[in-house]
């Protein structure tokens, strides 16, 4: 009988540890920023965030995910895309994946990955900037599948190259590709076979998201075009909408956010503003339940839900930002920060920790009623701007020079 409770005792430590607190894809465990199986004190342990470890890394703005035991971050250093997978304890690589790329920003800006890793079963997905798909073994690093979707299906490279993370519903793997008759496709995750292809969408930057609906497991787009709502399955278009800036160099970038399994919010810049919007898929209708300018205008991060409302970043990162929340069912302001400079926030139980493209990190207590930060330090250098990643007590981030591992919890 000892035993038998020293098992599961361990079994329950083990499981807590490597598994409940994984960060496996964009955006955490349920792609929304937010995690409540970490409890992230307001302030840093000796007054400053301490860096535990770091790792040498290339060019690119794809951020960091954790399955395991072990970090996965894409880069890239000179004509190499490259994927490292590090012991999460203390950096030390465990393998590396390479492949030659041929991605130039036509802007003169990174030219490195933009997609985030998911780490799903026992394979790892990349997508790069210039169209290739790969699945590698997330133990060895070794090759399962790769797909050129530039070459395959036409995979378009739209403004800032092939950005969005890829995302696996019930047994399909989908991927914005962009493109006509490729604007997302369904494919096996397995054997990186196509089940489907649907729209001429262009891809855009903000990733998909799941929700359950009624019997219907749906992906929920906002592509460059516009709102799109697929069944994940047979790759069926229940709902599509145009939703877009007039103007020909704006992007649709921050992720939708699930309010209800029915319920999404969408934001974006360039005189688009906030929604609320009910989806009805088996009326194949979207209905809006409101829609708000100067609100809460996401250029590129994801806001968070905390207790009936949202907190993110608004405006545009060339002309300035600020953070606020706003109720959900109203997109009322509740509070601004004032000027902060861009970057993400990320929700761990009831602490908000925000990275700002300047590289500095930020606590702060989550509250509706004001925002009042209680610990700021620097971690990084400029253009930091990938999303980063939370697990077992650790923030890990990276900008164009390196990635950090800060250890929260003592």
């Amino acid at each position: 009988m000892k035993k038998e409770f020293l098992l599961f005792v361990l079994t329950i430590t083990f499981l807590t540890k490597y598994c409940f607190a994984d960060w496996p894809q964009f955006l955490g465990p349920h792609r929304n920023g937010t995690t409540q199986n970490e409890s992230i004190p307001f302030e840093f342990t000796d007054g400053e965030p301490e860096i535990e470890w770091e790792h040498s890394i290339g060019n690119g703005f794809s951020g960091p995910v954790v399955s395991n035991g072990h970090v996965v971050i894409s880069h890239r250093k000179g004509n190499r895309a490259v994927t490292d997978a590090l012991n999460i304890e203390d950096g030390k690589p465990v393998w590396a994946y390479e492949y030659e790329t041929d991605y130039v920003d036509d802007f003169g800006f990174d030219n490195g990955p933009r997609a985030v890793p998911l780490i799903h079963s026992k394979s790892v997905f990349i997508f790069g900037a210039e169209g290739m798909l790969h699945s590698l073994d997330a133990k060895s690093g070794e090759l399962i599948w790769k797909r050129n979707l530039r070459k395959e299906l036409g995979s378009s490279k739209g403004i800032f190259g092939r950005a969005c993370s890829p995302i696996i519903i019930g047994n399909t793997l989908i991927i914005q590709a962009g493109g006509k008759g490729c604007g997302i496709i369904g494919l096996d995750p397995a054997k990186g076979t196509l089940k489907w292809k649907a729209t001429d969408h262009e891809a855009g930057y903000a990733s998909p998201i799941a929700s359950k609906i009624g019997n219907q497991e749906i992906a929920i787009l906002f592509t460059r075009t516009g709102f799109l709502c697929i069944e994940a399955i047979s790759g069926k278009i229940l709902i599509e909408k145009a939703h877009r800036a007039k103007m020909h160099a704006s992007v649709n970038a921050a992720s939708p956010v699930l309010i209800k399994p029915d319920e999404v919010f969408l934001s974006a810049c360039y005189g688009v503003g906030a929604s609320v919007w009910k989806i009805n898929p088996e009326n194949r209708k979207i209905n809006k339940l409101w829609e708000l300018k100067n609100q809460l205008d996401s250029h590129y991060a994801t806001p968070v839900q905390f207790e009936g409302h949202l907190i993110g970043y608004h405006g545009r990162q060339e002309t300035g930002t600020e953070i606020r929340c706003i109720e959900s069912s109203t997109g009322k302001v509740k509070w601004s920060s004032g000027r902060i400079p861009a970057g993400s926030i990320t929700l761990a139980n009831k602490t908000l920790i925000i990275l700002t493209e300047r590289g500095e990190m930020i606590l702060a207590p989550a509250n509706t009623d004001k925002f009042k930060p209680s610990a700021r330090g620097q971690i990084l250098g400029a253009e930091t701007r990938a999303m980063p990643a939370l697990s077992n007590g650790r923030f890990f981030a990276r900008d164009k020079k390196k990635l950090v591992s800060i250890k929260l919890i003592p």
